[in-house]
């Protein structure tokens, strides 16, 4: 199970009229800690920002799947809520889970959550979709020797 961290990058951009403007972004870092999660945000941005930035803010985030999609430019959160019976007592229990959903637009991720949940065994309801202001999620790739 991967620990994401919501990290907050506080730079300044470039605007379409030329002016710089101070911006705060939020990105998405698979880590195991929040010292982690700081050095990784830092090595993912330094190609994409000129200059200097800080980490103003960093968070951990408790999410249940993501579902990504390259064609996708748009980060959606959904609640989803687990649907369990009791058989004791017979009543029905709702167990809220959070998933991450890239898609173009909401209908987009709407399809891709019904599709992804098609797979499983679960009863489930969709209790909201929204876009959110995560411009980038960063997982954690292992990686491999070069074949010689």
């Amino acid at each position: 199970m991967s620990n994401w961290f919501e990290c907050k990058v506080k730079y300044d951009k470039m605007m379409e009229n030329g002016l710089p403007k101070s911006v705060s972004e939020p990105y998405l870092v698979d880590a195991l800690s929040f010292t982690e999660a700081e050095a990784r945000i830092i090595e993912e941005m330094k190609p994409y920002i000129s200059g200097e930035f800080t980490v103003a803010n960093i968070k951990r985030v408790k999410l249940a799947d993501i579902f990504f999609d390259e064609t996708g430019d748009k980060w959606y959160k959904a609640k989803l809520n687990y649907i369990t019976l009791d058989e004791k007592s017979g009543v029905e229990k709702r167990t809220a889970a959070f998933m991450l959903i890239q898609a173009q637009d909401f209908a987009t991720a709407l399809t891709t959550l019904t599709n992804e949940m098609g797979t499983t065994m679960i009863d489930y309801e969709v209790a909201s979709i929204t876009e959110t202001a995560i411009m980038d999620v960063y997982r954690y790739e292992v990686s491999t020797p070069e074949a010689q």
